[in-house]
């Protein structure tokens, strides 16, 4: 699947499917969005290549994330050698198909949903699988 950011001049390649979908409301992910949480979508490092621009490499405190070199679109984040989280605004219509929301401990407000809401990560992303409850 190939994603493009806003103005069409840089373009990623994902490959496989992600290895999970979610809402992350960290204090990082909320400065460098400006809003309250961000849609994720989580992928091995080896699926996700840049296909087309220029994509430049910067970090807030100490994630690089990676932005179109044009347009400043956010294209995805590195939180660890293994995996890159690609921002899921980007996805085609319909392929986010979240399964559970992150760091709530941060989070602006409650959100309400179907969905578990981990203080931090669940035990499956190394976490505790502690849950808020709101």
């Amino acid at each position: 699947m190939l994603i493009e950011c806003r103005c069409g001049a840089a373009a990623v390649e994902l490959s496989g499917d992600a290895l999970a979908h979610f809402y992350c409301h960290c204090a990082d992910c909320q400065s460098v969005h400006g809003a309250a949480f961000v849609p994720v979508a989580l992928y091995k490092t080896t699926a996700v290549t840049i296909a087309r621009g220029e994509l430049q490499t910067w970090a807030l405190r100490t994630t690089p994330r990676r932005t179109c070199a044009q347009c400043g679109t956010r294209m995805f984040a590195e939180p660890n050698p293994h995996v890159r989280g690609v921002i899921a605004t980007l996805l085609p219509s319909g392929a986010f198909k979240p399964a559970f929301h992150i760091n709530c401990a941060s989070a602006v407000l409650p959100i309400r949903d179907d969905l578990p809401h981990y203080a931090g990560l669940p035990a499956k992303m190394g976490g505790a699988d502690t849950v808020v409850d709101w």
